[in-house]
């Protein structure tokens, strides 16, 4: 009875063997996986209420499962006000099974809930098989209580994959379901 998420079962059982049918590889260890998923939310208000940073942290615990850490500003900057070690955001990284039962329930739960949802805009991967986007609101995680919302705040979401190319990382997230934006070219 060892408990596996779908989409780690659904990459060893279909994903693998149509990408190597895709890109010819000849062993599965060739094959790119999702090596971990990067959620960050900068909130910037956060100079004026330090309570901003213990909401966020809270929220991003709640919508991932795992433990958020504050992130703490590393430079001086006089236009923003901002001092060397002042939090100004929040960040979580995901590794195995949490990363794989967080990325089921954005596609399955969290996407269809964007209002006017078309897809993901495709232009967010960085020539080295990494993939990112934004989302504008965290409300739309079932995990949020939309009572205790004190601020709509949104956050950068990052795919980090073992690809060498674009090429590759695109496929291997359309296999696992990122819904795409159909792009005519």
């Amino acid at each position: 009875m060892n408990y596996q998420p779908k989409l780690k079962v659904q990459y060893k059982s279909e994903i693998v063997p149509a990408m190597t049918k895709e890109f010819g590889y000849t062993t599965v260890m060739q094959v790119p996986r999702l090596l971990k998923i990067s959620l960050n939310q900068g909130i910037g208000a956060a100079l004026a209420d330090k309570k901003l940073i213990d909401y966020g942290v809270e929220e991003m615990t709640a919508i991932t499962g795992q433990k958020a850490v504050p992130t703490i500003s590393r430079h001086d900057v006089s236009n923003f006000k901002l001092r060397r070690g002042n939090p100004i955001g929040v960040r979580v990284t995901l590794r195995g099974d949490r990363m794989y039962e967080f990325l089921e329930r954005l596609i399955a739960v969290a996407l269809p809930r964007v209002r006017d949802f078309k897809g993901i805009n495709d232009k967010g991967f960085d020539g080295r098989g990494n993939y990112s986007f934004g989302i504008t609101e965290q409300i739309i995680f079932p995990e949020i209580d939309m009572d205790k919302v004190n601020r709509i705040n949104g956050m950068n979401i990052t795919f980090v994959t073992s690809a060498n190319t674009d090429k590759e990382a695109m496929f291997l997230l359309k296999q696992f379901g990122l819904p795409f934006k159909n792009q005519k070219k």
